[in-house]
């Protein structure tokens, strides 16, 4: 552990009146077949101290999980090529906005609720409101990250699914620890996040939000999917 923020972002942030650290922790490329307990054991165990909190991205658990696909293995419907060409796509990510992550939607979600939530969406950007459709899509569709190029390899070319109970995950990682600390499994990227899974209460997921609104992990090349946060 360096004790140092990535590139361009804050060590320290203040939320609520106090301040806490976010604590980058760099590990060594995950792959599908690494386990949880080995991961938690070489990057993380050592670093964790009583009273903080581990943070886990959802995508290093959903590819020890098995949830990633190559590009070239999935092969989209014509109605996933429909609907992926109405996504809005960002400088953050792609989102749904192609065939292959918009298929992995209908997989995951069913294609009757994606096609609620794209009709619902449709009626209510013409009123001037946005997010009505992974309102209604939900986590599942949220969480579904497609190939951006700053991404690691392999994950350059790959969609990586949400991870399947994230929080037990969260649970099972911190009876790991050996110290009294929280964890959660988080879904953040440059423009806000979500908490998929923790051994929070609401109000403590909610804060955590907060403090990690900016993305301290990053979304490329830092190759640090945990971090720590530890009050000031």
């Amino acid at each position: 552990m360096s004790g140092e923020a990535n590139e361009g972002k804050l060590l320290e942030v203040e939320v609520d009146g106090a301040r806490y650290q976010r604590i980058p922790l760099r590990t060594r490329v995950v792959m599908p077949g690494d386990e949880i307990d080995a991961i938690i054991a070489e990057y993380a165990k050592d670093a964790v101290r009583p009273g903080d909190l581990l943070f886990v991205t959802e995508k290093i658990i959903a590819i020890m999980q098995g949830r990633s696909y190559m590009m070239d293995e999935i092969r989209p419907r014509k109605l996933a090529t429909f609907l992926s060409k109405y996504v809005t796509k960002t400088a953050y990510g792609i989102g749904l906005g192609i065939p292959e992550t918009m298929e992995m939607a209908l997989r995951e979600v069913g294609t009757p609720r994606i096609l609620f939530a794209a009709g619902v969406s449709a009626v209510t950007k013409l009123l001037g409101r946005r997010g009505d459709f992974y309102r209604i899509a939900g986590d599942k569709a949220r969480a579904i990250d497609g190939p951006t190029p700053g991404t690691i390899p392999p994950y350059n070319r790959a969609v990586v699914l949400g991870p399947e109970r994230p929080r037990d995950v969260a649970a099972h990682v911190r009876s790991l620890l050996g110290v009294d600390a929280d964890v959660a499994v988080v879904d953040i990227n440059d423009i806000g996040g979500n908490i998929l899974g923790s051994t929070l209460d609401k109000a403590g997921e909610k804060r955590l939000v907060r403090i990690l609104r900016d993305n301290p992990l990053g979304q490329g090349h830092q190759s640090t999917p945990l971090g720590i946060i530890r009050k000031v």
